[in-house]
């Protein structure tokens, strides 16, 4: 039988609804309405893309949006200054600097620029140092968005064992981090790893984040199992276009897994939604407020 298809695409319309909701009610009771600056230097088309999904999200959902687009050539200074200057700004709730940058700007001075309370990636040491130790912070959406999905298949992790494929800062450690938060069993395999495909037998939960395409096959995971693939590679197709895959071979492994999200249409579309939703944390704790239960 094959697996149960996880739908990122109607979950996180649910999601962005709930979010919508909850930013108009804040909007009509306290007359604040939450804004995201999202930041683009240079021209690197994915990004460019990105980055106007992650706009109209925005606007959809009721939050403002104030969109900073910079030259290739810009400086680390000039792009540290416009930083500096989003961090005051009251209108602003939310700051995201998309990645990556140009080479002449250090990505890890520029996150670490950014005012913790409006890190809505999730990416500042200061939010992955409380992240790591349990405590409240901002996280970055992709692991989260993971978690929540996996949540649809499983209300309970409690007591799962877990592999993450991959070790990134982006994804791979947040989201062990979050799923060791949820009481789960967490392994983490990568490129030095030996036996890859005996861990991943192993596994109840197993999330690929690895980006290499259709690397996990599907005599790799454990029947039943519920496979989150976080992959987003393009593959000469057929046709002589290219094709969009995940890190998992998704036409073995759904003969095989109990529930697996697609690529496209599965963590892509609950990333922008998970990002609305820390932009809406992130405005609520600004300004002394509860985060409404979504």
């Amino acid at each position: 039988m094959s697996a149960r298809i996880i739908d990122g695409k109607t979950i996180s319309a649910d999601l962005r609804g709930k979010v919508t909701d909850a930013v108009h009610r804040l909007r009509r009771d306290r007359g604040i309405v939450p804004g995201l600056a999202v930041v683009l230097v240079g021209q690197n088309p994915a990004s460019k893309v990105y980055v106007r999904n992650k706009s109209k999200a925005v606007t959809e959902a009721g939050l403002r949006s104030f969109d900073q687009h910079l030259p290739e050539d810009t400086s680390e200074a000039e792009l540290l200054h416009m930083i500096a200057r989003l961090n005051v700004d009251e209108k602003i709730n939310g700051i995201l600097v998309q990645l990556p940058l140009p080479r002449q700007i250090d990505p890890h001075r520029i996150i670490a620029a950014i005012d913790p309370a409006k890190d809505v990636d999730g990416f500042h040491p200061l939010n992955v140092g409380r992240l790591a130790t349990g405590l409240p912070a901002l996280v970055p959406c992709t692991p989260l968005a993971c978690v929540m999905l996996a949540k649809t298949v499983h209300p309970s992790l409690d007591g799962l064992e877990v592999l993450v494929v991959g070790r990134s800062n982006i994804v791979g450690k947040p989201v062990a981090q979050l799923l060791l938060g949820e009481n789960t069993t967490v392994t983490i395999a990568h490129s030095r790893t030996r036996d890859p495909a005996h861990l991943c037998r192993r596994a109840d939960l197993l999330v690929a984040a690895i980006g290499r395409a259709e690397i996990v096959r599907g005599d790799w995971i454990k029947p039943g199992a519920t496979v989150i693939d976080v992959g987003i590679n393009r593959v000469p197709g057929e046709d002589g276009k290219s094709r969009i895959v995940g890190d998992v071979a998704f036409a073995e492994a759904r003969d095989v897994a109990g529930a697996i999200t697609p690529v496209p249409g599965g963590v892509g579309p609950m990333t922008i939604a998970c990002l609305l939703l820390n932009t809406l944390q992130a405005a609520c704790a600004q300004n002394g407020l509860p985060m409404p239960r979504i």
